[in-house]
């Protein structure tokens, strides 16, 4: 990945934010008789497997490398859909193409399952599908791809497995997952060139006047040790959205996980989302402090299911399940 990050010579230094439930799915909230705080968590939600996760992970890792316009990226496509049609009520699977910093012009593939369409509340949840065709972080082998296991089919692995527990446990308002192609085909020197599928689907949505009230995008959401910091672009288009997930994960008891620290910007998919449909959308994205980049593993051949741990999987994912159920509006009866 990434994108077009940019690093500010002079960053400046955030006030961290006290951490609030300000819009929770429930009016009626019960006090924490150990420390005082208003619980965020107040209505059931379902369990999340981190196995079943990491077998999607390694489903997608099979496949081969999905870069558009290979026959990997193709087979995977279609199981993706596949998938999504055994567990949502809607399936929808948008192709276009795009035009790559080199010139080139490559299939775009975007996968959205939809559960109960018919709500007017709706919140989206997204994780980026394709893989890096560049190893430019590594040593050795740099024009070679990656495999891409953290980077990409882990935020994948996550929804899926939160789509299979949709299917079990429909949600009280609408929910979307949509899976973006051609995130990962960019240069950070040619402005844009990361993102293609979110880009297109932020004006093009999968239905016309799609709108949801807020969004959550999973990326690079397994690897070991994994920090989730606060970051910048995230805060400024939907702090409330991060203040709100943030509680969920304290409570839940991963607070270490899901970092107070601040990050500097990333232009990553929910950038370009709020930017076309200005749908107020954060960004969980793995952080190493010790580096203030992301993981040593990013962008080399070392981004391998060895870098997956179910430890990780099973915080990000139980915390987007409590989230799914207990989301940053209040749901209207």
């Amino acid at each position: 990945m990434k994108r077009t990050l940019f690093y500010l010579l002079l960053f400046p230094v955030f006030c961290i934010l006290t951490i609030s439930s300000s819009c929770t799915g429930s009016k009626d909230t019960e006090a924490d008789s150990t420390d005082d705080k208003v619980a965020v968590i107040t209505q059931k939600y379902p369990d999340f497997s981190a196995d079943s996760a990491f077998q999607f992970i390694q489903k997608q890792v099979k496949f081969g490398y999905r870069i558009p316009g290979t026959q990997a990226h193709a087979r995977c496509a279609d199981w993706l859909y596949a998938k999504l049609k055994m567990y949502c009520d809607t399936v929808y699977f948008q192709k276009t193409t795009a035009v790559t910093w080199d010139k080139k012009t490559i299939p775009v593939y975007n996968l959205v399952g939809v559960f109960n369409p018919k709500a007017v509340q709706r919140g989206v949840w997204a994780a980026h599908w394709d893989s890096r065709p560049w190893a430019d972080n590594d040593t050795t082998r740099k024009n070679e791809p990656i495999d891409a296991a953290n980077d990409g089919a882990s935020g994948v692995g996550v929804l899926l497995e939160l789509a299979r527990n949709l299917k079990k446990n429909p949600p009280p308002y609408g929910i979307d997952i949509v899976f973006f192609d051609a995130e990962d085909y960019g240069k950070s020197e040619y402005e844009n060139s990361f993102c293609l599928g979110s880009q297109y689907w932020s004006k093009n949505p999968h239905i016309r006047g799609y709108k949801a009230q807020f969004g959550v995008l999973l990326d690079m959401v397994g690897g070991k040790d994994a920090v989730f910091g606060r970051e910048t672009l995230s805060m400024q288009q939907a702090g409330w959205v991060m203040n709100h997930t943030w509680a969920i994960a304290e409570e839940l008891g991963f607070g270490s996980t899901f970092s107070n620290i601040n990050v500097y910007p990333i232009t990553d998919d929910h950038h370009y989302v709020f930017q076309g449909s200005q749908i107020p959308m954060i960004d969980i994205i793995q952080h190493d402090p010790e580096r203030n980049t992301f993981a040593k593993y990013w962008h080399t051949h070392a981004d391998n299911m060895d870098a997956i741990s179910k430890e990780t999987l099973f915080k990000v994912g139980k915390t987007m399940s409590a989230l799914m159920f207990n989301p940053p509006i209040q749901i209207q009866p």
